[in-house]
Formats: structure tokens, C-alpha cells, sequence
């Protein structure tokens, strides 16, 4: 396995006329992660893959795949990596198998009993003819091609598209497996609670911008939490706002709901001093959350 970095990009930008679909895109991605690729659809991050994989040319900047410059060596590249676009499309007429020997044929062989066990893992029917199959049935197909040649890098561009969720589970259990291995996962995606299970870090891209890279653990250990507090008395709000790291104060008679950004001591016992606490509950942001709160600070 390469001990370079899965995708190296600097200052990536792409332009459509005056769209600025990528501007200044600087990420690198380990090999040995799963990396989540965050953003609404038209946020720039097929647009990144596309350049990435040289389907597309950049307007300035350049990127390296496993230490291979994606333009010059977009050929070679191709030996290393695992693909599912956004947009999947296979021959209608070929069965799953079909698809499979000739994905298998241009990559110079495959395991067939490694894709067998993909197939039996993903409950695929690779008998059927492709375009016979339900969009979430094809995406399977699509999935093992990406994942039958053991690739040191996959690239997924919406990859659950259709699937149901044991299936998803299974897929997400594959991923993983495959980060423990050294080897990586590159996961564009707008399902936050996908990525947040499966991810190590994730990229945030906003209007072609990457506005953050952060540590999934480390977005939780800092995301705001909610705390609903239960008094033996109603309670009056007011008290409440000037708390450091308090926000988004409701009050309902005797139950108050807060978010709260920081130690939980300082809270607590400026609460303790004024009223007789019943129970208090918190629970974390989940990436969705973390994600919209991003988005909503890029926007100010």
C-alpha cells in the first residue's frame, strides 16, 4: 500500500463560465480513513471528484492521487482505484454478471470468489439483466465493481443511492473494512447520518469553498448540546440568558430547554444556587446539526 496521500489537491478551482464551481480547494486525504465529503446538491463536490479523476480539466490548481499526478498519470491511476459515480449508468442489456466480466476483463481479472462473497454480502442478483433491476438493485452492481478489485482508494459520489437499509449497514460494515486494511475511502455524500457512522474525518464544501476538515470525534467533543432541565417550580427564563455559553433559551412552566456550548460545572451550579433541580438530560449535536451550524456561520 502507498504511504502517500490517498488525494492531494492544491488550490483546485474549477469555472463554468462565471460559476465558480471550486475555488482554491487544498485537501489531502489518509490513506487508512474513511473521508466524508459534506456538502447540498450544487455545493461542488461532484465537481471536485470529476476533476479529480481528470474527467474533467481544472481551471488553475492541480491534484495527486497515491502520489500520481491525476492528469499526467490518469491512466496508471486507474490500476489503483475504485469508482462509483453519481450518475451510474450500465449497459441495460448485459446481466450483473455480464457487467461484472467486462468491468472485471478491463482491470485485467478479478477474485471471482471475492465478488462472489460482494454479491452474496449486498444481496445482489447478478443474473438479471441490468435493466431489469430497481435503481437500488443496479447501484449494488455498481458497488461491486468498485469494490471487486480491492482497490487502494475508492472514490463514491452518492453511493446509497436506492439502497435499503440492511443493505446500507452492510455497505457501510465494507467501508470500514476497508479503511482497517491502510487502504481508503473517499465518501461524497449529502446523508449526514451515513457519514457520521462510517467516517473518521469529513470536508465541508460550501458554494465551491471548502470552509472546514475536522476529526468526527472532534466535532462531536465540541458541538453545541442540548439540556433539558426539570425544576420542582416554574422557573423564569431570563435567568438563564446571561449563563456563559448559553443559547436558544424555551422555558415551558417547569421544564427549561437550552443549548449549551462548554464545561457543564459552571452550569450546573449556577442552577443549583437559585432552584431545586429535579433532572437534567443532555444530549449531543449529531453531524446533521454540526453541519447546518457550519453552513449557517459561512453564511454570516
Amino acid at each position: 500500500m502507498s504511504s502517500k496521500p490517498a488525494i492531494h489537491t492544491e488550490a483546485l478551482t474549477k469555472h463554468y463560465g462565471d460559476v465558480k464551481a471550486l475555488v482554491d480547494l487544498d485537501l489531502e486525504v489518509r490513506p487508512g480513513e474513511v473521508f466524508g465529503f459534506l456538502g447540498p446538491n450544487g455545493a461542488g463536490k461532484t465537481t471536485m471528484i470529476r476533476t479529480v479523476l481528470d474527467e474533467i480539466r481544472p481551471t488553475s490548481g492541480r491534484a495527486s492521487i497515491l502520489g500520481m499526478d491525476t492528469h499526467i498519470q490518469s491512466v496508471a491511476i486507474r490500476e489503483h482505484i475504485g469508482y462509483v459515480p453519481g450518475d451510474l449508468a450500465m449497459y441495460p442489456n448485459l446481466t450483473g454478471r455480464d457487467t461484472l466480466t467486462y468491468f472485471a476483463n478491463l482491470r485485467g481479472g478479478v477474485d471471482w470468489g471475492f465478488v462472489e462473497q460482494l454479491a452474496d454480502r449486498l444481496d445482489a442478483d447478478l443474473g438479471k439483466k441490468v435493466g431489469d433491476l430497481s435503481s437500488g438493485n443496479r447501484q449494488k452492481i455498481g458497488l461491486i465493481q468498485a469494490f471487486m478489485n480491492q482497490p487502494e482508494l475508492l472514490i463514491m459520489d452518492e453511493p446509497s443511492s436506492g439502497l435499503d437499509p440492511l443493505v446500507q449497514r452492510e455497505f457501510q460494515r465494507m467501508m470500514r473494512e476497508v479503511a482497517a486494511d491502510g487502504r481508503c475511502v473517499f465518501l461524497s455524500s449529502h446523508t449526514l447520518s451515513e457519514v457520521q457512522r462510517v467516517a473518521d474525518r469529513v470536508g465541508i464544501i460550501r458554494r465551491g469553498k471548502l470552509i472546514a476538515v475536522e476529526e468526527v470525534a472532534g466535532l462531536r467533543s465540541k458541538a453545541i448540546r442540548t439540556v433539558n432541565l426539570i425544576f420542582d417550580e416554574p422557573v423564569d427564563g431570563a435567568v438563564f440568558a446571561p449563563l456563559p455559553g448559553v443559547r436558544d433559551v424555551a422555558v415551558e412552566n417547569h421544564h427549561v430547554t437550552l443549548s449549551f456550548d462548554g464545561p457543564m460545572e459552571p452550569l450546573l451550579k449556577a442552577v443549583a444556587e437559585r432552584f431545586s433541580l429535579l433532572d437534567i438530560t443532555t444530549h449531543e449535536a449529531d453531524l446533521e446539526e454540526i453541519f447546518l451550524t457550519y453552513y449557517e456561520e459561512a453564511e454570516a
